[in-house]
């Protein structure tokens, strides 16, 4: 059996070292809306420049060494819930072509009958051929976009998430099918991610909420923002079904 890891380097850090962490690349969803999920690697995010984020440097300009990853991380997948997750730092256009064909052949060999992938908003023009390919297929395709959060001004002048300050969710579900936020963020209040979850579920066929986690970037989280959204809304989502809530970024058993 080949393995589930390989190693990434993940960022330089001021002293002067190099963290090496090992990835998970494979990872088993059990509950709410069973699937199991794969960790790819590309050329990465083509944005890159949210401040809040360092998924990115999980990359690789080498196509054929990011092809050797995902072939291991597809190889473990048996198609037990008939739904595949693949993400990768960035949209799923930003893999190499082989790997994206791998995608598709792995789901037509263990007779998966539903793929969800994740896309920037910059890269929303790549999804309709992706859709009419899978359709052909006769695989359902989902789509999940990190928006963070509908207020526009916080997402763009501070987050810098790279989508238009005034987009609707309106528009934005035009397009995808499913969000992600995030929650914890500094100065974020109660009111806020209230109005945000209820905004992705009125818009949206699932949300998830992934509360931040510390990282490379200057943004860090805010324990008393996580602490509100523990006691005042964690009680009332915790078993909604079209919600899944990421305490830490590795519960989905990868990262």
């Amino acid at each position: 059996m080949q393995s589930f890891f390989d190693t990434a380097i993940i960022a330089a850090i001021s002293k002067g070292g190099i963290v090496i962490k090992t990835l998970n690349r494979y990872g088993i969803v059990a509950e709410k809306d069973p699937r199991e999920i794969v960790l790819l690697r590309g050329k990465g995010c083509a944005w890159s420049a949210c401040r809040y984020c360092d998924y990115h440097l999980d990359r690789s300009a080498d196509a054929d060494a990011n092809y050797a990853i995902n072939a291991a991380a597809l190889a473990q997948v048996d198609g037990r819930y008939g739904h595949l997750e693949a993400v990768n730092s960035g949209s799923f256009c930003d893999l190499d072509d082989r790997s994206m064909n791998a995608v598709l052949d792995t789901c037509r060999a263990k007779n998966i009958s539903k793929l969800t992938i994740e896309c920037h908003w910059r890269d929303r023009e790549s999804l309709p051929p992706l859709r009419d390919r899978c359709r052909r297929q006769g695989l359902e395709l989902k789509v999940s976009s990190g928006i963070e959060t509908f207020d526009g001004l916080v997402r763009e002048a501070y987050l810098n998430k790279g989508i238009p300050a005034d987009i609707t969710p309106a528009q934005l579900a035009e397009h995808f099918d499913q969000t992600c936020l995030l929650f914890g963020l500094p100065g974020q209040h109660l009111a806020q991610m209230v109005q945000d979850l209820a905004i992705g579920l009125t818009y949206f066929d699932r949300v998830t909420l992934n509360i931040f986690t510390p990282n490379t970037r200057a943004i860090k989280p805010d324990p008393a923002v996580i602490d509100t959204f523990k006691t005042h809304i964690l009680p009332l989502i915790k078993d909604n079904p079209r919600v899944d809530i990421l305490m830490q970024n590795t519960d989905f058993g990868i990262g």
